[in-house]
C-alpha cells in the first residue's frame, strides 16, 4: 500500500483550497451585489466596462465639474489612470436602458485593495494624506480605499446611493475589509468657501487619535476656519456635498486638515470609516443585503 507523503498532502489541500477561493472570488464578480428596482449594482466584467465607467467619470468630472483636461484625456474623452488596472469598478446600471450592458451604466466607484494597492506601490490617495502612517499604526486591519465616485446628474437619487452602498457592503464582507478609507471633495479650490462646513467637520467630526490621518505636510490647509461657536449647525450640513454628508451619516469620521486637488478643482478631505465603529442602523441595514448578495 502507498502512503501519500505528509509534504504532498499539505501541498494538495492548500492548492486545493486557493482553487476553491479562486472559484468563489470568480461566482461573487460575475454576479449582481445588489438592486432596487431598476437599477443593479455590480463589478465590472471587461475592459469595456471599465472604458465605460472611465466615460461615465468624463462626464461627470470634466464636462460637468470642469476638471483640467490633458491630451490624452481629450481625445478619449475618458477619465483615467494608472491605477484604474489594480482597482474594482463598482458599477450601477440601469437594467431599463436598451442596448449592452455598458451603455447601461449610469454611476460607478472605484475599490482599491490594500493588497493590490501595496503590490502597486501605495494608495492613490498617498500623494494627499498620510495613510500610509495609518496602516501602520493598524497592521491587523485591511485597508480599502474609496474613490472616483460619480453618478450621472438624472440619477442623482437616494435610490442610486443606496443600491451603491448595497454593493460596498457586499464588497467588504466578500473581503474581509477592516477599514474603509479615502478622500472626499468639496467644489472649487479655495477652502475659505466652504468655511462652515469645513470648520464644522474640523470641530464636530474629527477622527479618534487611535484612527487620526493628517494631510501631508506640503499640502496640508486648515479646515478650523471658523470658531466653533459662530457655527449654524443646519446651514454648515446643508452646504456639505452629498457623498459627505452620507459618510457622516453611517458613522465615518474626517482626517487632519483638507488639501487643494489643483486639477480636479476641489477641496478634499479624508474620510475614515472602520466597519466596526459605523452605525449599527447602517450596518443592519446594508450589511443584510451585503450579506444576502455576498453568500
Amino acid at each position: 500500500m502507498q502512503t501519500a507523503l505528509p509534504e504532498r498532502d499539505t501541498f494538495l489541500n492548500a492548492n486545493g483550497a486557493a482553487i476553491i477561493a479562486r472559484l468563489a472570488d470568480d461566482v461573487f464578480r460575475s454576479e449582481a451585489l445588489g438592486r432596487i428596482g431598476n437599477l443593479e449594482v455590480r463589478l465590472a466584467r471587461d475592459p469595456a466596462e471599465i472604458a465605460a465607467a472611465q466615460e461615465v467619470r468624463y462626464r461627470v468630472f470634466y464636462d460637468e465639474l470642469g476638471a483640467k483636461q490633458s491630451v490624452a484625456h481629450s481625445l478619449d474623452r475618458r477619465d483615467a489612470d494608472r491605477f484604474d488596472a489594480i482597482c474594482d469598478h463598482l458599477l450601477v446600471l440601469d437594467m431599463s436602458l436598451p442596448g449592452p450592458a455598458h451603455s447601461r451604466i449610469v454611476g460607478t466607484y472605484r475599490l482599491l485593495r490594500q493588497e493590490s494597492a501595496v503590490a502597486a506601490g501605495g494608495f492613490y490617495s498617498e500623494d494627499e494624506f498620510e495613510l500610509k502612517k495609518l496602516i501602520t499604526r493598524h497592521p491587523g486591519q485591511r485597508f480599502l480605499e474609496l474613490g472616483r465616485s460619480c453618478v450621472l446628474p438624472e440619477y442623482r437619487s437616494k435610490r442610486t446611493i443606496e443600491v451603491l452602498w448595497q454593493g460596498i457592503w457586499a464588497y467588504i464582507n466578500h473581503y474581509d475589509v477592516g477599514v474603509m478609507a479615502g478622500c472626499a471633495s468639496f467644489h472649487g479650490t479655495v477652502p475659505a468657501a466652504h468655511s462652515e462646513a469645513l470648520s464644522y467637520l474640523a470641530h464636530h467630526c474629527r477622527t479618534s487619535s487611535a484612527w487620526d490621518v493628517r494631510a501631508i505636510p506640503s499640502r496640508y490647509c486648515s479646515m478650523d476656519l471658523m470658531p466653533a461657536e459662530a457655527i449654524n449647525v443646519k446651514s454648515a450640513i446643508a452646504a456639505m456635498p452629498p457623498l459627505i454628508k452620507g459618510y457622516l451619516r453611517i458613522g465615518a469620521r474626517i482626517g487632519d486638515g483638507c488639501v487643494i486637488d489643483e486639477d480636479f478643482g476641489t477641496v478634499d478631505v479624508f474620510i475614515v470609516m472602520p466597519v466596526k465603529e459605523i452605525s449599527a442602523r447602517y450596518v443592519n441595514y446594508y450589511g443584510g443585503e451585503g450579506q444576502r448578495f455576498a453568500a
